[in-house]
């Protein structure tokens, strides 16, 4: 009977599809959930709402929800992350509104760029509070890392804490349906290889009964005349030959071709969604009371098994059926050509033995080239949250891709030193 603390389990609809599933595997259903959550409502909703789930589907779990970290994960077996520090209120706001005032415009802002450096040093820190209870408690509990930026967290986790960590992203289970359908051609039957780092992983090899089907593929797509919401990856398999897991809001800020004030033609051509993640917050606000109702009173409340990884993953290693899964690991030679102290997505294999990355090799050039313009300051930010160093603030800030496209030195300096003193209490070591 396992126990999975589930932190951060406020985030009701993400709980019902993690936990969820867990109810809905047989190997499981027995399970001691233990939630926990800063935000005491939105804790009792989600624990309101597994029980309706635990019931409707004669399950045998004891869920139960704590107000003491520590106890949520005393003799857990497994601990999956899902916290927001800070929240949308006020940090995120802040992440988009500062650099704004300089012209510096973002998509999504959870992964690279300036978003992503700084949810990654409010976080950091918060992981680490979480590990050093986890060593403590449940030292041999593995941690499955869903919280952004991935490769930044799971990165200091494996790097600063001795907990078993793994991320786990839904980019790499949809990558080849959201490319074939929209072409008219059925993802049944189809095998893929993706390898690459978080957000920014390849679809190296798509092929049925053994053909490749990247011709076809890239015929189609650059024929299409419609406008739609993959725009971006479209012109990257165009430029760099192969198809990208993340979306296109994504990936138009990783880049420095895409999101430009010198440019702002760009944004129509490439229907880039400006400040979408604020505006997606703003809705998901706006309907949580009629969504809420549905997930926590509804004693009729149905699930699905989603294509989250989490259940899959504590299932195989429960049962021992072996699980294949898109990782995101510590880069041991797994892929050649990229640095070994970063965090690479790769397939993984899941059994009682844990997770076994798989050996890719080299990437082709230019996509290794790609990643590690995306490595630099991942790296570079974990060490400014692990030294409490502020020029690596500025040198994470100085290598990415699209902030050094669109501002000076200067201006980016000045522009984090804004962040870190909006940010005030949540980046206390930095102030």
């Amino acid at each position: 009977m396992p126990k999975i603390t589930f932190m951060g389990a406020g985030s009701t609809v993400f709980a019902k599809n993690v936990l969820g599933d867990c109810l809905l595997t047989p190997a499981l259903k027995d399970s001691q959930i233990a939630l926990y959550d800063i935000d005491q409502q939105r804790l009792k909703d989600s624990e309101m709402m597994l029980n309706n789930l635990n019931q409707n589907y004669d399950g045998d779990a004891k869920i139960v929800a704590y107000n003491d970290r520590k106890e949520a994960l005393r003799d857990a077996d497994y601990v999956v992350n899902a916290i927001q520090v800070g929240g949308y209120k006020p940090c995120t706001v802040t992440d988009f509104e500062i650099p704004n005032k300089y012209g510096l415009r973002q998509t999504i802002g959870d992964t690279l760029g300036i978003g992503g450096i700084f949810r990654a040093l409010r976080t950091i820190p918060i992981l680490l509070d979480f590990a050093k209870d986890m060593e403590e408690v449940c030292p041999d509990a593995w941690f499955l890392n869903y919280t952004n930026p991935m490769s930044m967290l799971t990165g200091a986790m494996l790097k600063a804490t001795n907990i078993k960590t793994v991320g786990l992203c839904h980019s790499v289970q949809k990558c080849v349906s959201e490319l074939l359908e929209p072409l008219g051609m059925s993802p049944e039957g189809v095998q893929w290889k993706v390898a690459g780092i978080n957000h920014m992983s390849w679809l190296l090899e798509v092929t049925r009964d053994g053909k490749n089907l990247y011709p076809k593929i890239k015929e189609k797509a650059f024929s299409r005349e419609d406008s739609h919401d993959d725009l971006v990856r479209y012109e990257m398999m165009k430029r760099f030959g192969y198809y990208v897991t993340e979306s296109s809001e994504h990936n138009a800020e990783y880049l420095p071709y895409f999101i430009k004030s010198q440019y702002p033609e760009l944004i129509d051509k490439f229907n880039i969604p400006l400040d979408e993640y604020p505006r997606r917050c703003e809705k998901q606000i706006q309907e949580w009371e009629e969504m809420r109702d549905e997930l926590v009173n509804n004693e009729d409340l149905e699930h699905q098994r989603s294509h989250e990884y989490a259940s899959y993953i504590i299932e195989a290693m429960e049962t021992g059926e072996p699980y294949k899964i898109g990782g995101n690991v510590l880069n041991t030679d797994l892929i050649t050509n990229l640095p070994n102290e970063a965090v690479v997505e790769v397939p993984c294999l899941v059994d009682k033995s844990g997770v076994t990355p798989c050996h890719v090799g080299e990437l082709p050039l230019q996509l290794a080239a790609l990643n590690r313009t995306n490595i630099n300051v991942d790296l570079l930010t974990i060490e400014a949250a692990l030294t409490k160093k502020k020029d690596y603030i500025y040198q994470a800030a100085m290598l990415d891709p699209h902030t050094s496209a669109e501002l000076s030195i200067d201006e980016i300096i000045s522009l984090c030193d804004d962040l870190i003193v909006a940010h005030g209490d949540w980046l206390p070591e930095f102030n």
